[in-house]
């Protein structure tokens, strides 16, 4: 039953990325993402449900719209693959446990403020606020009241301590160095993290973003990167390895 468990939580990623996607696209544009019905970006053909069939859709179409033929942006069928793949995994680390609800959060966050950061550089505060009320239910349910009030003030700490680094950026480089849904996203970080946990995932999302802003200032000759997708990479690595302060405090103590 764990492998057919396995391709479950997959199958269910996948159709959840291809949801989470739409809501990434939509929601900074204002759009209706529940009830307005899906269509080409091209023509603004109304898509019925075998065009829209996760992953299988965009292959035997050859990524090409049925109507026009235009290119279909191949962005919904990675997140839908990533998310099926991130479902599973979930499934695979945690089993059927509080925890796996929290991953499963966090992967869904992930991916839709990875699609929203990525196309329109926003980070919406409608995500951010779903999902700091859905982390602290369930940790009020696995550890109780008292805790989800400690991760409250931690959500706080981190968000105090990003805003203070903002400040700092801003006087280094004479401009706006972290967008507002940066910072807040920290306080998210926390409503699961331990605070020094959440300080690790500044600096290994910094780590991880290095790379790529020198990449597009070479390329694309611009310094503006999402950030945000980096963060919750980070996040998410922390959370599904399991890693606790005293493993990292001890690491560091044996270099």
């Amino acid at each position: 039953m764990f492998y057919v468990y396995l391709i479950i939580f997959f199958l269910f990623g996948l159709f959840f990325g291809s949801f989470f996607t739409v809501v990434g696209l939509r929601l900074p544009r204002g759009e209706n993402f529940i009830s307005n019905h899906s269509y080409c970006d091209a023509c603004h053909h109304e898509l019925n449900l075998l065009d829209m069939v996760p992953l299988l859709s965009f292959l035997f179409l050859r990524g090409r719209c049925r109507y026009c033929g235009e290119k279909i942006d191949s962005l919904s069928t990675m997140m839908e693959l990533f998310t099926g793949i991130l479902f599973a995994l979930s499934y695979f680390v945690f089993g059927f446990s509080y925890e796996l609800c929290i991953a499963l959060g966090i992967v869904s966050m992930l991916i839709i403020i990875s699609v929203s950061d990525m196309t329109y550089m926003i980070i919406p505060d409608e995500v951010l606020i779903f999902f700091a009320g859905y982390f602290l239910i369930f940790i009020c349910l696995r550890f109780g009241v008292m805790e989800a009030m400690f991760h409250i003030f931690y959500g706080m700490l981190l968000f105090g301590i990003m805003y203070g680094i903002m400040l700092f950026g801003n006087f280094l480089f004479h401009k706006e160095s972290l967008g507002g849904g940066d910072i807040k996203m920290m306080f998210v970080f926390g409503t699961v993290l331990h605070p020094f946990l959440g300080l690790i995932s500044i600096f290994l999302g910094s780590f991880l973003a290095l790379p790529v802003s020198f990449l597009i200032l070479k390329t694309k000759k611009q310094n503006l990167i999402p950030f945000g997708p980096f963060l919750l990479i980070s996040f998410a690595f922390l959370y599904f390895t399991r890693i606790e302060p005293l493993m990292i405090i001890q690491f560091i103590r044996m270099l």
